[in-house]
Parts: structure tokens; sequence; C-alpha cells
């Protein structure tokens, strides 16, 4: 691989890192704001949103972060 794609690929590994890192701290805030909820708005509507939209976030980071790993192979980390 030449220069040049190492270089856009070491963007796009940094990027996606950073991407991931949000998420993160999103879906963090996410957690607190739910734990902090009573149990009973927890089981209710608006609950069970925010569990889905946790569960969500933890897949965004888990994909985000295999295609960190992906493209430090492709360049051959």
């Amino acid at each position: 691989m030449n220069a040049d794609r190492r270089k856009r690929l070491a963007k796009l590994h940094d990027d996606l890192a950073e991407l991931a890192n949000d998420l993160e701290s999103v879906r963090d805030e996410e957690q607190e704001a739910f734990d902090n909820m009573p149990e009973s708005l927890q089981q209710a509507e608006k609950g069970e949103a925010m569990q889905e939209s946790i569960d969500a976030l933890d897949a965004a980071i888990s994909s985000a972060e295999e295609l960190t790993e992906n493209i430090a192979t492709a360049r051959g980390e």
C-alpha cells in the first residue's frame, strides 16, 4: 500500500476511534439518565425506549470498533 492510501486510512482510523468515543459518551449519559429514573418509569414506555436506544448505541459502538480494527489490519498493524 502506498503512503497516500496509508495516510487516508490513518485519518479514517482516527475519525472512527473518535466517533466510537463520542458514541460511548452519549450512551453513558443515556444509561445514567435511565439508571436515575424511578423503576416504575424504567418499565414504562419511555424507559423501554431509552433502553432500546442504549442497546442501539452499544451496537453502533461495536460496529465502529470493528471498523477501526479492520482498518488497522488493512494498514498492516
